[in-house]
């Protein structure tokens, strides 16, 4: 069906996953090749299982800090047209006639900043099914303040989710502050959130590293403010941790990191055993000499057009990362 773009609509959504004990994962996205390979593995999933209309949250980030990846899915580096990039790939691939065409689509603008996105949020929000607020950045009551007046402005035509405490970045020599049951119910109450971005020990970027997530805490505050609950950093903690995160109160979970960190080897797996098909003969002497080739590299053939073009590339990222998403479907869409 078309994009679910109507705030009710997508509530309806979140209310039928709970009701199946479903968690809905969004995928965040820079680039066509993650875009259509988190839809094309939606759909094998429903397929294979028989459940044609499947929910999945496709996300963007836009003047956030950290990464822009609306910036990144331009050669321009302009986040705006970045951001219409992104979205009429979704409109397109979502359209009657699309193999895609049966799944609840929804678009996420992510991690949207109360400060450096304040242009992006002058454009229309009815073209965007959810949005998260992020003044996390913020004293706490600055953050509830901020945070309310943009529900009272917006929470007619999108779903708002809210942070109650920043998630931060494994690269930074930061601390994760974990939310309380008490800080989340005050924030909710103080805001009006349809969701709350709870710390609960995952980290952004991280590489699996000793991070724990906090289920105990987790639903310690769902049994407060019900199942509004919304992870982010799951890529800093390994799958056996977020298997049961329905239990925990957990609505929506924001995945990432793990697509683009858990491809790329199979990329440099492929390249290296393809290698005489990539580069040609001059080169493939330089890499030799330079010793960056071992005795294992594929260094027969010659080059071929079938191996040096992007189309080759992205195949294989596509592929792998479709095996990514299917993972998470069949942690969470039991």
């Amino acid at each position: 069906m078309p994009l679910i773009l109507d705030r009710q609509h997508v509530l309806d959504i979140y209310s039928e996953a709970s009701q199946k004990r479903w968690v809905i994962p969004c995928f965040g996205s820079e680039n066509l090749t993650t875009t259509e390979a988190v839809l094309a593995a939606a759909l094998e999933y429903s397929t294979k299982t028989g459940k044609p209309d499947i929910p999945v949250t496709i996300a963007i980030t836009n003047q956030y800090s950290h990464r822009s990846q609306s910036a990144n899915y331009t050669h321009t580096k302009l986040w705006d047209i970045g951001l219409k990039l992104f979205c009429a790939d979704i409109e397109v691939l979502t359209a009657k006639g699309s193999p895609f065409e049966k799944l609840n689509v929804m678009i996420h603008l992510d991690h949207t900043q109360w400060d450096n996105d304040l242009p992006l949020l002058h454009w229309d929000m009815n073209k965007f099914s959810m949005i998260m607020y992020d003044a996390s950045t913020l004293p706490f009551d600055e953050n509830i303040a901020r945070t309310a007046e943009f529900v009272e402005k917006h929470r007619s035509e999108i779903v708002i989710e809210g942070a109650c405490d920043e998630i931060v970045d494994a690269t930074g020599s930061e601390v994760s502050k974990l939310t309380t049951p008490e800080s989340a119910v005050k924030y909710l109450e103080g805001t009006g959130a349809d969701f709350i971005v709870a710390n609960l020990g995952t980290e952004h970027r991280a590489n699996k590293k000793d991070l724990k997530y906090h289920s105990n805490l987790a639903r310690e505050i769902s049994k407060v403010t019900g199942p509004k609950l919304v992870l982010h950093g799951t890529s800093s903690v390994g799958n056996d941790q977020i298997g049961s995160l329905y239990d925990d109160g957990i609505a929506k979970v924001n995945i990432w990191t793990a697509l683009e960190r858990d491809s790329s080897p199979a990329l440099a797996e492929e390249m290296i055993k393809n290698i005489a098909k990539i580069v040609d003969r001059d080169m493939l002497s330089e890499l030799k000499e330079q010793e960056l080739l071992g005795a294992k590299a594929g260094l027969s053939g010659v080059t071929s057009l079938s191996h040096y073009t992007t189309v080759y590339r992205q195949d294989i990222i596509f592929n792998k990362m479709k095996e990514i998403v299917a993972e998470y479907f069949n942690l969470w869409y039991l």
